[in-house]
């Protein structure tokens, strides 16, 4: 579950940043839109994909109720999923080790 959780988050924040890319083009340089037609397709599967991963992962891995939470919000922001992702690793909360442990 923990690399699947990481996986997830550095692909949906991947995905944020390929469809900002793809806006800017479309909307700013008046490019092209196939940024935007590709990573808007990419980004909502892989948003999708995440919430519920990052929903099993809070129940599985035993996460404080917050934690959750702030794993699903995470999502919303641009990009910020990876750097949450980092900080859970930073704490021992994808260590399979450390299940039981407090996170607070």
């Amino acid at each position: 579950m923990e690399k699947i959780f990481t996986v997830t988050a550095r692909v949906e924040a991947f995905t944020w940043a390929g469809l900002l890319i793809g806006m800017f083009l479309k909307y700013s340089l008046e490019i092209t839109d196939l940024g935007v037609w590709l990573f808007g397709r990419l980004h909502g599967a892989a948003f999708i994909i995440y919430f519920f991963v990052a929903i099993t992962s809070a129940i599985r891995l035993r996460w404080k109720w917050w934690c959750g939470i702030l794993a699903v919000l995470a999502a919303i922001p641009p990009l910020v999923t990876f750097p949450l992702e980092l900080w859970f690793r930073k704490r021992g909360m994808l260590d399979p080790g450390n299940r039981n442990r407090n996170h607070a």
